[in-house]
């Protein structure tokens, strides 16, 4: 049974802990975030008393529809197709190395060790081994001439071409077009739990909204005034397979873990029910491994929405077509002195790191007491 005389022990241990992250982790962020309201870095930027003024979201503003800022929508997305890429193969390789490993296997242990081996290492040392690989006068592109082939001449990380291309212009229509269908999918989803009420709350401004942008009204809504066409830059391949190379082995040791978790018995009754293999692994398995692929999403997605380190050692910080938020980041505030800016660029991703992480906490806690 707890005493006053322990809380007060608790306390006294927790109350340093606690200053210091109020200081060097919120005190910071809420720094930042000032600083990303004022124009710091527009005048004498390293003046021993700058003059700051407050401008309010005016660098939000000019960072997605600002036409000297162009670099960072690229950035955003290279960073959200980096992002998409990244998670998902991990996911599919870590999945497929767990089940072949779940079977029994001679030298299990062996093959275990070595797959987990690149995640030992740290994102500088992978970019580096990765950036030999990809050399466009070496590394990978001789293989093929190993064995008679001709040798490839894909530039890898410094190639300009680019795939999946669309018009910024037409971001605010897709936008809001995505968050009716979803509005609607929630509204069809209460619905059939016979909750009509919510159902009409959510499913009817979400078919309005849809209604709206498919008919064109969102049309007039351009967040730039010219034509402006963004991609994946096919540089970016290089920097995915070396990501995915080292953390694909993390979600294989979770998937594995899974795996093993489960009870024999289960695969049995289904096995009895007269279940294919096949059938075991699609409808026993899988669904009950989806809580380690959503814990592999959230941990995966906030590597890969602040990935700075990796690409800065196999491209450097100067190579527009692999740059990321994070690098423009950098650049903007400690080579531009653009701290206004550069702050307005580390808040934005706060936001989407805390968009990933904050559903996922609220949705452990809510489930805490059930356990």
């Amino acid at each position: 049974m707890r005493t006053g005389k322990d809380r007060l022990l608790a306390g006294l241990m927790l109350a340093p802990s606690l200053a210091l992250l109020a200081v060097f982790v919120y005190g910071f962020i809420g720094q930042t975030l000032y600083v990303s309201f004022t124009d710091w870095g527009q005048g004498a930027a390293l003046a021993l008393n700058p003059e700051i003024h407050f401008v309010g979201l005016d660098n939000y503003r000019q960072l997605f529809s600002g036409i000297l800022d162009v670099r960072f929508r690229q950035d955003l997305v290279n960073m959200l197709f980096f992002t998409l890429f990244f998670v998902a193969l991990c996911l599919g390789l870590g999945l497929l190395l767990a089940t072949l490993l779940d079977r029994p296997l001679r030298g299990e242990g062996f093959f275990r060790t070595v797959l987990l081996l690149p995640m030992s290492l740290s994102f500088v040392v992978t970019g580096t081994i990765w950036r030999w690989l990809l050399q466009p006068r070496g590394g990978v592109n001789v293989l093929p001439a190993l064995v008679g082939l001709p040798r490839l001449d894909f530039l890898w990380t410094t190639t300009r071409d680019q795939v999946f291309r669309f018009n910024w212009q037409d971001v605010p229509g897709a936008l809001l077009l995505g968050v009716g269908l979803v509005l609607v999918l929630l509204g069809v989803r209460a619905w059939r739990r016979r909750e009509a009420r919510k159902a009409g709350l959510l499913g009817v401004p979400g078919l309005v909204l849809v209604l709206w942008a498919a008919l064109g009204g969102a049309a007039g809504w351009s967040l730039v005034p010219i034509k402006e066409l963004h991609g994946f830059n096919l540089a970016l391949v290089g920097i995915v397979m070396a990501a995915t190379w080292q953390m694909s082995g993390y979600t294989m040791a979770l998937y594995l873990a899974g795996l093993r978790g489960i009870p024999v018995e289960l695969r049995e009754a289904a096995e009895v029910d007269g279940a294919t293999p096949l059938q075991v692994y699609r409808y026993v398995q899988l669904p009950l491994l989806q809580p380690i692929t959503l814990s592999a999403v959230i941990i995966l997605g906030h590597i890969a929405l602040k990935i700075f380190d990796l690409i800065f050692a196999m491209t450097g910080p100067d190579n527009a077509v692999t740059s990321v938020p994070a690098i423009l980041m950098y650049l903007t505030t400690f080579r531009g002195n653009q701290f206004a800016k550069g702050a307005s660029i580390a808040t934005l991703l706060l936001l989407l790191v805390s968009m990933l992480i904050i559903p996922y906490i609220v949705s452990s806690l809510r489930k805490a007491p059930e356990r």
